[in-house]
């Protein structure tokens, strides 16, 4: 571990941090992206560790690192990380990998737009980002197909009662319900918030089969999401993985949102919604662009657009006498 020598680029998305590793990871070798992702999962995951865990990164640190694609017209692809493992699906990462890539000469620069196709975990990504005057600036993305599951599942919570929740995809399989269903509101305490997610996430996991209809590695609830009371306005506060706090709005999130409401008829094809997070008050736009399906599910695929900026690049090392140099966490 003492040799590692790792060089990262630093933006965020709405202030929720993506830590990109530029070079210094060891090959990620597999035939698909899933199988790449297996691989650092087994092999390289105290490098995830490393970079994500303090005292280098913190319990609510995201990043990706970029993989070979296998899909023939992807033009890039990338592997998410967290406190907890490795991502399907990231809005937010792919809102600053969009500027990332174009402002890196990864794909052409193009006014007004430069169009780069992302592969993700989930699949194949469009994302497209303006361009003027030699500099890019937002970004917006057209989802995997998402769908809702089950609009309302009953589910008995201890210490919150029945409660009922949404659960959608966007990439990923996220559980909705509004935040006031659990006595709580956005000025709570942010420890609460991450005990109520984690303990309607328990109950959700062990009471209902995810399954996504094209791929097992797929097949999994990635976190709650607290809303309004899905009239609008929109908010969401996200807590995935391992209760990670998201300071965006959470691009898949708001991506299998947008499918929830769609599928209840709260939203029209065409029709933006502003969904904000009101813990650092940013926001994306979200919309229901073109129906389609994914296996037995009737879906849509839904457009997000936000910006990301810059923060810094790092570069990050550790010595052997360290004995802290692995990582570790407190939540």
């Amino acid at each position: 571990m003492e040799n590692i020598v790792i060089n990262t680029v630093e933006m965020h998305t709405g202030g929720e941090p993506l830590r990109i590793i530029k070079s210094g990871y060891p090959e990620i070798v597999g035939k698909t992206i899933l199988d790449k992702r297996k691989f650092v999962k087994d092999n390289l995951d105290a490098l995830r560790k490393f970079l994500m865990y303090e005292p280098r990164g913190h319990y609510d640190m995201f990043g990706a690192v970029q993989v070979v694609p296998d899909i023939a017209n992807a033009d890039v692809a990338f592997l998410f990380m967290h406190n907890e493992g490795y991502g399907t699906m990231c809005g937010h990462a792919v809102i600053a990998l969009g500027r990332y890539c174009v402002d890196n000469k990864l794909v052409p620069y193009k006014e007004p737009e430069s169009e780069i196709n992302i592969q993700c975990p989930c699949g194949l990504v469009k994302a497209f980002v303006n361009c003027a005057n030699g500099l890019t600036s937002s970004v917006r993305f057209r989802s995997v197909p998402s769908f809702t599951v089950k609009s309302d599942i009953e589910v008995s919570v201890p210490a919150y009662g029945t409660l009922k929740v949404g659960v959608a995809y966007g990439g990923a399989f996220y559980a909705f319900l509004p935040l006031n269903d659990v006595g709580l509101n956005e000025n709570s305490p942010i420890d609460q918030i991450r005990s109520a997610a984690s303990s309607i996430a328990s109950v959700v996991k062990a009471q209902e089969a995810i399954v996504h209809p094209e791929s097992a590695d797929l097949s999994y609830l990635f976190g709650v999401i607290f809303t309004d009371n899905m009239t609008g306005p929109y908010f969401d506060l996200t807590v995935f993985a391992d209760a990670q706090v998201d300071r965006s709005p959470c691009g898949s999130g708001c991506t299998a949102r947008v499918a929830l409401l769609y599928h209840k008829k709260l939203i029209k094809l065409g029709e933006s919604v502003e969904i904000k997070n009101r813990l650092t008050n940013s926001s994306f736009r979200a919309t229901a662009v073109e129906e389609t399906h994914c296996g037995e599910y009737s879906a849509v695929r839904v457009e997000i657009c936000g910006n990301a900026y810059y923060t810094g690049t790092a570069t990050f090392t550790a010595e052997a006498q360290d004995n802290l140099k692995e990582g570790f966490l407190i939540a």
